[in-house]
């Protein structure tokens, strides 16, 4: 296992406890609309370090530690730590620009880098399979980073719980188009995922121009 990683997730891991046992240290850097219009930029990128709880850590970390192999086999360690750090700041982005009128919308977590980094190992592998214990059989890549953003869209619409769905989405965009920056023979090699993966943020554009969400 890359060094990286472990230095990634024990950033999150050791500034997560940290906040956990420190409510004016969460405050102080989580992402908070009012805050970031008030010009605390900041936050943008250290709300990414934080979690709610453990196992919304726990759910980052151990997603990243499956996915960030396949996307550090291809790339260095430099354009890695740069294509995380965007989709973080990429998934706050899109954040603040569905919520910008609600100045309490407050957020934390390292999804959107996760998302980021899970679509560009999907890009990178498209024939990698998954395999969860409660399922018998291996699960394409394709159908994980798919199903998922389109569970987003329906989370962003039902508003029935305190997951950053919209984080999700930016991160997985900035990752997509951070790895075919990177390698642009992705789109003759690999045209049929580059379609796949861009149907379900096309649908959550739709949906938001059209106030379906």
């Amino acid at each position: 296992m890359n060094l990286l990683i472990w230095i990634i997730i024990g950033a999150n891991v050791a500034v997560s406890i940290k906040a956990l046992n420190d409510a004016y240290f969460f405050s102080k850097y989580e992402f908070r609309i009012g805050a970031i219009a008030a010009g605390e930029q900041l936050r943008m990128l250290t709300s990414g370090f934080l979690h709610a709880d453990f196992m919304h850590l726990a759910f980052n970390m151990f997603t990243l530690y499956f996915f960030a192999p396949t996307v550090l086999a291809h790339i260095n360690d430099m354009y890695f730590v740069f294509l995380y750090l965007g989709s973080l700041v990429g998934g706050n982005l899109l954040t603040l620009y569905f919520y910008k009128n609600n100045p309490g919308y407050r957020a934390v977590g390292a999804s959107g880098a996760v998302m980021g980094v899970v679509y560009a190992a999907i890009l990178l592998e498209p024939n990698m399979s998954l395999y969860f214990y409660f399922i018998p059989i291996p699960i394409p890549g394709y159908v994980f980073g798919v199903g998922y953003l389109l569970y987003s869209i329906y989370g962003m619409k039902a508003k029935r719980d305190n997951i950053g769905h919209a984080a999700h989405f930016g991160g997985a965009i900035m990752g997509y188009l951070l790895i075919i920056m990177q390698d642009l023979s992705i789109l003759t090699t690999n045209t049929k995922m580059v379609v796949l993966l861009l149907i379900p943020i096309a649908v959550l554009w739709y949906m938001y121009k059209n106030d379906k969400l």
